[in-house]
């Protein structure tokens, strides 16, 4: 007859059990977490996929009916018999304000970051990046709104309008006469409305270069600007870079803010001829005219448009993962 376990001997059983069942239950955690990642990215490329074949779809008939010429055109007539579209003029407008909303809005940024990480002490930087982070949160819809009833008078009568009157009869670019709602106003809106996201991105990527980095500059004698310009912007070189690729998203793609106070004119007016001329942007004219498109051929027209936009999306954002992938080194032995 068998003695039983002595107490050491069940203990040590009753350790080995526990082992292997957290071990095995750690295990079938990955598994899990394994199959929801996935998961996850199999819904992303889902997605994409339905809004790519939704997109394409329903550009099928401009596309038979005008061709790539819908792309080059610059009409815009919905009237149906004499139908004609176009979205070059649309597509300038979007790049001309994106365009002058980073070049505003940037520089701005990056000041915001580096005073609040690199000059103002805590009790002055933290409330300044929480008033930032608030103003990142506005919807576009409420910078729309104090932007046309408010803002386009300030930029008209102390921006535009001396500009026109001083230099608007000898340099065509600083014309036609100003009215406010026009591609300029749109731009220092879209910047306005980019500044808190660039600036609240940066501000965390510099917050990430090590102190060694800074204790490195200034052993080496280097003033702050140098210590900043040298040393720690070319270490989060591409982290900012990547902001302000997500600042330039968010200015292509914005809708309702751009709609009032762009000016919305359409076919050949629609290319700004000077600094002050309205226009239009893509996402603006699919706004002012998809509820209410005459014909199945103009609704297409529309998704036609958004089909410019995805593919004007795409290319930035590829050119932009080309010169992250250029401006960073990889180290040697370090995982592409």
């Amino acid at each position: 007859m068998t003695s039983p376990p002595s107490f050491s001997e069940s203990r040590k059983e009753r350790k080995e059990f526990l082992s292997s069942f957290f071990l095995s239950a750690k295990r079938r955690g990955d598994g899990l977490f394994k199959w929801v990642v996935i998961g996850g990215a199999a819904y992303t490329l889902c997605m994409l996929l339905l809004v790519v074949f939704s997109v394409v779809d329903g550009s099928l008939p401009i596309l038979f009916y005008q061709g790539p010429g819908f792309f080059t055109g610059t009409g815009w007539n919905p009237v149906e018999g004499r139908e004609s579209y176009g979205a070059l003029p649309y597509v300038i407008g979007t790049l001309a304000s994106s365009g002058i909303a980073m070049a505003i809005g940037v520089p701005i940024s990056l000041g915001i970051a580096v005073f609040i990480t690199e000059i103002a002490p805590a009790k002055v930087g933290t409330p300044v990046g929480f008033v930032i982070e608030i103003l990142a949160a506005i919807p576009s819809i409420v910078y729309g709104l104090w932007a046309l009833f408010v803002f386009r008078f300030w930029i008209l009568d102390y921006i535009e309008a001396p500009l026109y009157d001083t230099l608007g009869q000898s340099i065509p670019f600083f014309g036609p006469g100003p009215f406010g709602l026009d591609i300029f106003t749109a731009g220092i809106v879209l910047a306005i409305m980019i500044i808190p996201i660039v600036s609240a991105i940066s501000r965390e990527v510099l917050r990430a270069v090590p102190n060694s980095q800074r204790e490195a500059a200034y052993s080496l004698g280097a003033t702050r600007w140098e210590a900043v310009w040298h040393f720690i912007f070319p270490y989060a070189k591409a982290g900012i870079l990547g902001a302000a690729i997500l600042g330039l998203g968010r200015a292509v793609g914005e809708t309702m803010l751009v709609t009032m106070v762009i000016g919305n004119t359409v076919g050949l007016a629609a290319i700004p001829d000077g600094l002050f001329s309205p226009g239009q942007t893509l996402s603006s004219l699919i706004a002012n005219e998809f509820n209410e498109a005459a014909s199945p051929l103009h609704a297409s027209a529309l998704i036609g448009l958004g089909a410019t936009l995805f593919i004007l999306t795409m290319a930035i954002n590829i050119g932009a993962q080309l010169l992250v992938s250029r401006m960073v080194k990889v180290a040697p032995g370090a995982k592409e």
